[in-house]
């Protein structure tokens, strides 16, 4: 099996530190999902994602299987399961008379709340069987590997949630070693070329805890693949979303959004004036905005990701 994570250490340098008096925003999961919900009210991010879904992934979809009669999913990150059912509904356009087992891997019980909730709600998912498991990617590999499971994943995704785990590189490689024949690794992220981009190689060394949450985008996963020879598709999301109330101090909705930009709980309140200063002025500049009728609006583009399974 191929080891990613000392050529990811090339990328997230283990020497990088978060300044000390902040505190990581994924250490308050109510405000995170206070943050989140903003965050989608905001940003143009689930249109671009059901774009990709609905006009490029079946082709993907349609490769996986070799004609089986079941199939193997699993969803890491999955949240409140809005876009895991798009995708699900796509596959069965795909794939119209297979049963599909659906492993959900998500830590915050809120919103494994929320997605069982919407699949109670949704027609036409008898052909599922969901299996809940409430943890994080690095539980559930350990849970994977402490019962010696040998099912392997026709199709895995595991949208917007690598900043979260200590090592992308070693958690890529898990996954896509559970992979079967013909199988399909799913990654998005923020993309290198959009304004997080730009704020996490400015501010990197300040702003990211690499314990609890990495600045990584697909530029960074792209070349950790590229190194080790692996191939990929990849493309480009558009998407934006506006951050005006971010310039207004005091501001509740533009402290949130601060919040959630910075990945820093109370960002406004416990950051240094200078480091205000500067995130605030590189968010308004041209490399991750544009200014349109009185309104800020950052560059949210999102980078996809596919993998094939280990060879």
């Amino acid at each position: 099996m191929e080891i990613f994570h000392d050529v990811f250490a090339l990328f997230l340098p283990s020497s990088f530190a978060m300044a000390s008096s902040l505190r990581s925003l994924v250490n308050d999961d109510s405000r995170y999902q206070k943050c989140f919900q903003l965050f989608l009210e905001r940003s143009s991010e689930h249109q671009s994602m059901r774009d990709f879904i609905h006009n490029l992934l079946p082709d993907v979809l349609g490769s996986i299987g070799n004609g089986k009669s079941h199939l193997n999913i699993i969803g890491v990150g999955s949240g409140a399961g809005e876009m895991d059912l798009e995708m699900l509904s796509e596959l069965r356009l795909k794939h119209p008379e297979v049963t599909v087992d659906n492993e959900v891997v998500e830590p915050s019980g809120t919103q494994l709340h929320k997605y069982r909730a919407l699949v109670s709600q949704k027609p036409g998912l008898d052909h599922i069987t969901f299996s809940w498991n409430q943890m994080t990617a690095i539980e559930f590999e350990e849970h994977w590997k402490g019962k010696k499971m040998t099912k392997k994943a026709d199709f895995i995704h595991m949208i917007q949630m690598l900043y979260y785990v200590k090592d992308p590189g070693a958690t890529v490689n898990f996954f896509r070693s559970l992979l079967d024949n013909n199988g399909k690794l799913l990654i998005i992220l923020v993309s290198g070329e959009s304004g997080w981009g730009k704020l996490w190689r400015t501010y990197r060394t300040q702003l990211c805890n690499t314990e609890i949450s990495q600045c990584v985008t697909t530029g960074d996963v792209k070349s950790l693949l590229d190194c080790k020879g692996v191939s990929y598709q990849s493309y480009e999301l558009p998407s934006q979303m506006e951050i005006t109330e971010c310039f207004t101090d005091g501001d509740e909705k533009g402290e949130l959004l601060l919040d959630f930009l910075t990945e820093v709980l109370d960002f406004s309140k416990t950051a240094s004036a200078a480091l205000k200063a500067g995130v605030l002025e590189l968010l308004r500049h041209p490399d991750c905005s544009v200014e349109s009728n009185g309104k800020v609006i950052f560059n949210n583009n999102l980078g996809v990701i596919v993998i094939d399974q280990l060879t």
